[in-house]
């Protein structure tokens, strides 16, 4: 074992860092004296945020030997306990002990919660050693969400996403840095508007990037396989596979659907599939867990409103509704309202959806963290006289409730406002703009 672990320590101070796509989305709280876990669904990225950090920490200056990225998902490791994670460290000092006590150390933990027990060396370390602490995973035995949370408060989450619009252009080489807003060229403006719509298409998933549509889709299929099987099933020793399967196909299928146990469970019989309203919540639960699906509950003053109103629903990235989507159309417009969600997130926004005294609906209310408000529409076009006046007599009514937001109708195509009233339609935003907003 402590051959084993040698190596590994080596050949990562050893190893060159991989030109990967800069992740410009991930915001990292700055809070010094804590563990930093990084979470996400399963191959969103959370692997190649470590070495961008890694990355990033060379160029200031910090020397390699001072940087460690360890991986515990290493067959060779198979028999590791809790009692051998603490040789990680002492052979680390063994080759490097000028550092000990007078340097700080970056450790980068990839997958360690395949060892058990590892939550109380990780905080033992922070507290005994002069380091830094990168912590990552996503398996059958720890969601990657709760290696944040095992951390009992020692830890702050970044948490990864696909790919956004803007890590797309980077990614695909359509732009090193996309234009200025207001100050593109009309070639520019096709070009980024060309792109959003293949990116609402595809998704963002790194390995997802410029493969063909049949090899996509398997590929986003194969993933919520391994979240079905792993994180869920195998994690939560569930044998309703059936269950699971079915509904996530009506969850990713119908992004922005509203999810209510009572109404799937019936269905679910019809179908002739076993399974009790209980188990569709607990289901529902380990899928949000695991970062599959983003449940937006309604905006209101009291818990029992919360519960006895829908959940909407959408998946974590809007490649997947195509993936699931056996009805052979384009959703667009539940893509696009997928992206605006996802982006909300991204932005550190608290997200639900309101409900009007006139029964209209609002996609989403955001708060941000630095305390702004917005009530936002979401329409891939205004074409439609009815769809148009219907969104923003949503928009009036929601203002009422919150004057204090501000109100945004996020389109693909402005041009197609024109049915709204002179004053509404400078709450119009292009998507394509609001998606690259900084």
């Amino acid at each position: 074992m402590k051959e084993i672990i040698q190596q590994k320590i080596a050949d990562s101070i050893r190893a060159d860092v991989p030109m990967l796509t800069t992740r410009t989305s991930v915001h990292v709280p700055n809070i010094p004296g804590k563990a930093f876990a990084v979470i996400g669904m399963r191959r969103a990225g959370k692997t190649s945020f470590l070495w961008q950090k890694i990355s990033e920490f060379r160029s200031a200056g910090i020397s390699p030997e001072r940087l460690v990225y360890f991986n515990f998902e290493d067959e060779r490791l198979g028999e590791m306990n809790v009692q051998d994670l603490s040789l990680v460290v002492e052979e680390y000092y063994r080759l490097y002990p000028e550092y000990r006590g007078r340097q700080q150390v970056v450790f980068f933990f990839d997958e360690i919660q395949v060892v058990s027990g590892w939550e109380k060396f990780t905080r033992r370390l922070l507290d005994s050693e002069n380091v830094q602490l990168w912590l990552s995973g996503s398996s059958a035995r720890l969601l990657s969400r709760e290696v944040a949370t095992s951390m009992r408060g020692r830890s702050m989450e970044a948490i990864v996403y696909p790919f956004s619009f803007r890590e797309f252009l980077v990614h695909a080489e359509i732009f090193n840095q996309p234009p200025k807003l207001g100050k593109m060229t009309a070639r520019e403006r096709s070009l980024l508007e060309a792109s959003f719509l293949n990116y609402l298409r595809g998704g963002g998933f790194p390995e997802a990037q410029g493969r063909t549509l049949r090899d996509r889709n398997a590929l986003l299929q194969g993933y919520v396989d391994s979240v079905i099987l792993r994180d869920v099933a195998e994690r939560h020793k569930l044998t309703n596979l059936s269950a699971i399967r079915w509904l996530v196909r009506q969850l990713l299928a119908n992004a922005g659907g509203a999810f209510s146990a009572n109404r799937f469970h019936k269905t679910l019989h019809s179908q002739g599939i076993r399974g009790s309203i209980e188990g569709l919540l607990e289901i529902y639960a380990h899928l949000e867990d695991a970062f599959l699906i983003q449940g937006v509950r309604i905006e209101a003053g009291s818990e029992r409103q919360r519960q006895v109103n829908p959940v909407k629903t959408y998946p974590v990235d809007q490649g997947l509704i195509a993936a699931f989507d056996r009805t052979g159309k384009e959703n667009i417009g539940h893509a696009l309202e997928t992206c605006v969600l996802i982006q909300l997130l991204r932005r550190g926004a608290e997200v639900t959806w309101v409900r009007t005294p006139s029964n209209y609906e609002i996609d989403f209310l955001a708060r941000f963290p630095e305390g702004g408000v917005e009530l936002i529409q979401v329409a891939a076009s205004l074409e439609n006289p009815e769809t148009a006046n219907r969104e923003w007599r949503a928009l009036v009514e929601a203002g009422e409730m919150f004057p204090r937001a501000k109100l945004r109708l996020i389109t693909l195509d402005p041009d197609s406002a024109r049915h709204l009233p002179k004053d509404l339609k400078k709450t119009v935003c292009a998507a394509v703009d609001w998606m690259l907003e900084l």
